[in-house]
């Protein structure tokens, strides 16, 4: 069950498409605007092993890939790496924050590895989240979000869309409305 006020909401993307992009714009945005975004989007790629990603609260960017070595296949991540980004953003998060961002959804966080404890975290403290899911991810996500969760399109229109909702939610409460089902489940 999805429902549109959720505070939990997947950016279901495309291989052809960027989330890294749409996600980086949104928090500058909402950063301008003085609004806290804590979390991390993806910079670089696996394939070269220049993995690294960028802390939206600081701008700083962290290397994720572990040291470059030819022989190797595919995206080798180097989990300690990771770690320390989690706890960065679990620094900046007990500063407290508007919005979570979370570069992405993958098999660590299926297992309830990775950044899987973020999301928790924030929603325990009811700020809102948004992370990157791969469409081909995307079934592994319901599970973890239990099917409380809002499906986005990859685009800064749906992002948008969801966070003025979010917002709204949040400051005016409307005559005879009733909470969602993610409010009430929560």
């Amino acid at each position: 069950m999805f429902d549109a006020q959720c505070d939990l909401a997947a950016l279901v993307y495309e291989p052809h498409q960027d989330p890294d992009a749409v996600l980086r714009g949104f928090a500058l945005d909402l950063n301008a605007r003085g609004l806290r975004v804590v979390g991390m989007v993806q910079a670089g790629q696996c394939a070269d092993s220049s993995l690294s990603a960028v802390l939206l609260h600081s701008g700083e960017k962290l290397l994720l890939a572990q040291d470059f070595d030819p022989a190797t296949q595919g995206c080798r991540l180097d989990l300690a790496r990771l770690q320390n980004a989690g706890m960065r953003i679990a620094e900046a998060l007990a500063r407290g924050a508007d919005l979570v961002i979370i570069n992405r959804f993958g098999k660590r966080e299926r297992d309830g590895k990775g950044l899987a404890y973020l999301v928790k975290r924030a929603l325990d403290s009811d700020i809102p989240v948004v992370i990157a899911v791969g469409g081909d991810h995307f079934a592994d996500w319901i599970k973890f979000a239990g099917g409380m969760s809002v499906k986005l399109g990859c685009d800064r229109d749906a992002l948008e869309t969801w966070w003025r909702g979010i917002r709204a939610s949040d400051t005016r409460p409307v005559a005879g409305s009733h909470p969602t089902v993610c409010k009430v489940l929560k």
